[in-house]
């Protein structure tokens, strides 16, 4: 991922010190710059002190930051003293930056609070927020409410606003592949491409027979094929009785579906992955699902494209690929474990760090259509560690989008199962189901070895306005 940019507003007010502004100013930018951070930030004598406080400052502020709005994707608003309301507000509402806002303010010292070194930010920060309140300006507010610039506490709340960042402008702008149609018998996989476009995301379709003709139609030969043939059999163990045409055929595959996204400038994707596929072609596409998903471009099953989605946001909220499972046994009589499965797509590291898994024929699907033209499955039980999951959801009959999502843990616990399985902990999954049942969720999810449902509560609440489901 590429380092976060942010646009900075120091605000000042003229009854206290400009100093104080000046130098946390300068603290902060030298605070980004050792955390490797980027930011756009008026220079230090376009306004006095290198400060907001004018509506002519905020002017000027406010036309840098639209020059550069492609490349900002968060404001930081720093109160190195008691700040000037009217300089920050005006500056967002003029800038008209559709990008999440963080609000910082600094401490004052017991023994520096005499007119020259007070800061009165505690004071000050409720005022800027007031504004932004009546200005309908969303923001994220700090773990505290006052604390210095270069602190531990800073670092961990810039951390997690860039995250945030990341997820709503990854989302506002996504382009998801829908490669096939869906399955008919699963209607759950039902979406709405208008809702979805409404919050900036937009849907690529391509028919699966193209994309089948563009894979049948390359060369066997190729230096590139050969390349992704020798790549497979590195990334898996490859089960021995499985033929070179079949890998070769998914070698080919993947190459097409790449391109295809590419081509498109396509994030995630989705893909009609039974049974055409195997009856026209003569492979799986779970085997390049896993490869793509492993380069950082999460596709999801059974054409369900806002499973696409919901694994893309836990890419960009934790930099880890993402699984996509379904909700599927109980786990002997313990309520709050199951075990989610799929044929599988999973992604090599999402396995689990330097675990290897088998590359064979799909199990279930194999049995119906024959295994012959089946290879492609990754099979492994997902190693134990952390985990949160989350399915994005059109509901149409409401007219909004939906989500819920949580936290809870893989295990080692043992499943004899075929196919991709992982044994998952979670507090209350009984009232999880309940809330999957009641109000209309997909039996798919998406997970992440990672912890990151407060960044996709901020981002999905906050900025992106969807209903949203925190299932603690």
């Amino acid at each position: 991922m590429m380092a976060t940019t942010f646009g900075i507003i120091v605000g000042t007010r003229g009854f206290f010190n400009p100093k104080l502004a000046e130098e946390g100013r300068k603290n902060l930018l030298s605070f980004l710059d050792k955390k490797g951070y980027k930011y756009v930030i008026v220079g230090e004598n376009d306004t006095p002190h290198g400060a907001i406080e004018t509506y002519e400052d905020a002017e000027i502020c406010a036309k840098l930051f639209r020059e550069n709005h492609e490349i900002i994707d968060g404001v930081i608003v720093s109160l190195p003293n008691f700040g000037d309301e009217l300089g920050v507000v005006n500056t967002l509402n003029i800038a008209k930056i559709d990008a999440p806002i963080l609000v910082q303010a600094c401490d004052d010292d017991l023994d520096k609070m005499d007119i020259s070194h007070r800061r009165d930010s505690f004071c000050g920060k409720l005022s800027v927020c007031n504004n932004l309140h009546q200005y309908k300006i969303k923001f994220t507010n700090t773990s505290l409410h006052t604390y210095p610039i270069e602190s531990e506490i800073f670092e961990k709340d810039l951390e997690f606003f860039s995250k945030v960042c990341k997820v709503v402008k990854g989302i506002k702008t996504a382009r998801l592949a829908q490669i096939g149609t869906r399955p008919a018998p699963f209607q759950t996989v039902r979406y709405s491409e208008k809702l979805l476009q409404n919050s900036g995301i937009t849907v690529i379709p391509v028919d699966l027979s193209e994309i089948i003709f563009d894979a049948k139609k390359i060369s066997n030969n190729l230096p590139q094929v050969k390349a992704k043939v020798a790549e497979i059999k590195q990334y898996g163990n490859v089960a021995d009785y499985i033929k070179e045409e079949a890998i070769i055929k998914s070698a080919k595959l993947n190459l097409v579906i790449k391109k295809f996204m590419k081509d498109n400038r396509c994030v995630a994707g989705a893909i009609q992955c039974w049974s055409s596929i195997q009856n026209n072609y003569g492979c799986a596409t779970c085997l390049p699902m896993s490869m793509m998903g492993e380069e950082g471009f999460p596709m999801a099953c059974e054409t369900d494209i806002t499973g696409a989605l919901s694994m893309y946001a836990l890419n960009l909220a934790s930099s880890e690929p993402s699984g996509y499972l379904d909700w599927n046994n109980n786990y002997l009589d313990d309520r709050n474990k199951c075990i989610n499965i799929h044929c599988s797509n999973y992604p090599r590291s999402f396995i689990g760090k330097g675990k290897d898994f088998e590359i064979s024929n799909l199990d279930v699907l194999g049995n119906s259509v024959g295994y012959d033209i089946c290879f492609g499955a990754c099979k492994a039980q997902v190693a134990s560690g952390p985990l949160t999951y989350a399915k994005i959801s059109t509901d149409d009959n409401a007219g909004i989008i939906k989500v819920y999502f949580g936290e809870g843990e893989f295990t080692d616990d043992p499943v004899n199962t075929p196919g991709g399985s992982a044994v998952c902990k979670l507090k209350d999954l009984q009232g999880l189901m309940d809330l999957i049942c009641k109000n209309g969720f997909e039996h798919h999810v998406a997970m992440n070895r990672s912890y990151c449902a407060a960044i996709l509560n901020e981002a999905f609440g906050n900025y992106l306005g969807w209903k949203t489901f925190w299932h603690k």
